[in-house]
Protein backbone atom coordinates (compact mmCIF):
# COMPACT_ATOMS: atom_id res chain seq x y z
CA UNK A 1 0.00 0.00 0.00
CA UNK A 2 1.44 3.27 -0.90
CA UNK A 3 1.49 6.17 1.46
CA UNK A 4 -1.31 8.66 0.79
CA UNK A 5 -0.66 11.94 -1.00
CA UNK A 6 0.55 14.67 1.06
CA UNK A 7 -1.39 17.17 -0.98
CA UNK A 8 -4.93 16.78 -2.69
CA UNK A 9 -6.36 19.71 -4.55
CA UNK A 10 -9.39 19.96 -7.54
CA UNK A 11 -9.14 22.89 -9.77
CA UNK A 12 -12.31 23.11 -11.20
CA UNK A 13 -12.09 25.47 -13.77
CA UNK A 14 -9.09 23.17 -15.92
CA UNK A 15 -11.03 20.56 -14.17
CA UNK A 16 -7.72 18.70 -13.24
CA UNK A 17 -7.11 17.03 -9.83
CA UNK A 18 -3.22 17.92 -8.36
CA UNK A 19 -1.47 15.12 -5.91
CA UNK A 20 1.52 15.74 -3.97
CA UNK A 21 3.44 12.04 -3.84
CA UNK A 22 7.10 12.65 -3.80
CA UNK A 23 6.33 15.24 -6.59
CA UNK A 24 3.39 16.71 -7.64
CA UNK A 25 0.90 15.45 -10.71
CA UNK A 26 -1.62 16.88 -12.54
CA UNK A 27 -4.20 14.39 -13.87
CA UNK A 28 -7.46 15.43 -15.88
CA UNK A 29 -10.91 14.14 -14.80
CA UNK A 30 -11.41 12.84 -18.40
CA UNK A 31 -8.16 10.53 -17.33
CA UNK A 32 -9.63 9.57 -14.09
CA UNK A 33 -13.04 9.13 -15.17
CA UNK A 34 -12.13 6.34 -18.11
CA UNK A 35 -9.53 5.04 -15.56
CA UNK A 36 -11.80 4.39 -12.75
CA UNK A 37 -11.17 1.25 -10.75
CA UNK A 38 -14.87 0.40 -10.82
CA UNK A 39 -16.49 -2.70 -12.30
CA UNK A 40 -18.39 -0.52 -14.55
CA UNK A 41 -15.15 0.20 -16.64
CA UNK A 42 -12.93 -2.49 -15.51
CA UNK A 43 -15.52 -4.92 -16.02
CA UNK A 44 -15.86 -8.44 -13.81
CA UNK A 45 -12.02 -10.08 -14.68
CA UNK A 46 -9.72 -9.59 -17.33
CA UNK A 47 -10.58 -8.88 -20.98
CA UNK A 48 -13.96 -7.79 -19.53
CA UNK A 49 -13.27 -3.83 -19.38
CA UNK A 50 -15.80 -2.01 -20.69
CA UNK A 51 -14.17 1.46 -23.01
CA UNK A 52 -15.19 4.68 -21.61
CA UNK A 53 -15.81 7.13 -24.66
CA UNK A 54 -17.19 10.65 -24.91
CA UNK A 55 -15.93 11.88 -21.36
CA UNK A 56 -13.77 14.75 -22.47
CA UNK A 57 -16.53 17.17 -20.37
CA UNK A 58 -17.07 15.14 -17.50
CA UNK A 59 -16.40 16.81 -14.80
CA UNK A 60 -15.41 16.29 -10.77
CA UNK A 61 -17.72 17.55 -8.38
CA UNK A 62 -16.82 16.00 -5.36
CA UNK A 63 -13.93 14.45 -3.77
CA UNK A 64 -14.71 11.90 -0.50
CA UNK A 65 -12.46 10.33 1.59
CA UNK A 66 -12.17 6.25 2.10
CA UNK A 67 -10.56 5.56 5.58
CA UNK A 68 -7.32 6.24 5.38
CA UNK A 69 -6.66 3.97 2.45
CA UNK A 70 -8.50 5.77 -0.68
CA UNK A 71 -10.76 8.58 -2.02
CA UNK A 72 -13.98 8.25 -4.05
CA UNK A 73 -14.58 10.44 -6.91
CA UNK A 74 -18.09 11.67 -7.68
CA UNK A 75 -18.25 12.70 -11.97
CA UNK A 76 -20.78 15.13 -13.19
CA UNK A 77 -22.24 11.93 -15.87
CA UNK A 78 -23.36 10.13 -12.82
CA UNK A 79 -20.30 7.92 -12.09
CA UNK A 80 -19.31 7.60 -7.99
CA UNK A 81 -18.39 3.70 -7.82
CA UNK A 82 -14.66 4.43 -8.28
CA UNK A 83 -12.50 3.78 -5.07
CA UNK A 84 -9.45 5.26 -5.60
CA UNK A 85 -6.61 3.68 -3.59
CA UNK A 86 -3.49 5.53 -2.82
CA UNK A 87 -1.26 2.99 -4.85
CA UNK A 88 -3.59 3.22 -7.66
CA UNK A 89 -3.60 6.99 -7.70
CA UNK A 90 0.35 6.48 -7.50
CA UNK A 91 0.40 3.93 -10.63
CA UNK A 92 -1.94 6.51 -12.59
CA UNK A 93 0.46 9.28 -11.71
CA UNK A 94 3.29 7.68 -12.67
CA UNK A 95 2.19 5.88 -15.76
CA UNK A 96 -0.42 8.87 -16.85
CA UNK A 97 1.73 8.81 -20.20
CA UNK A 98 1.25 5.13 -21.19
CA UNK A 99 -1.98 4.65 -20.09
CA UNK A 100 -3.08 8.03 -21.88
CA UNK A 101 -1.79 6.59 -25.33
CA UNK A 102 -3.10 2.93 -24.77
CA UNK A 103 -6.37 4.62 -24.18
CA UNK A 104 -6.35 7.10 -27.03
CA UNK A 105 -5.36 3.52 -29.01
CA UNK A 106 -8.61 1.97 -28.13
CA UNK A 107 -10.55 4.90 -28.67
CA UNK A 108 -9.36 4.64 -32.36
CA UNK A 109 -9.72 1.43 -32.84
CA UNK A 110 -13.19 1.29 -31.95
CA UNK A 111 -14.20 4.18 -34.06
CA UNK A 112 -12.07 2.05 -36.70
CA UNK A 113 -14.83 -0.80 -36.30
CA UNK A 114 -17.58 1.15 -36.51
Amino acid sequence: MSNPPSQIKLHRKSQTLELHFAKPYTLSAEFLRVHSPSAEVRGHGKGKEVLQLNKQDVHITNIEPQGNYAIRLIFNDGHDSGIYSWSYLHELCQQQNSKWQTYQQQVAEHKNQI
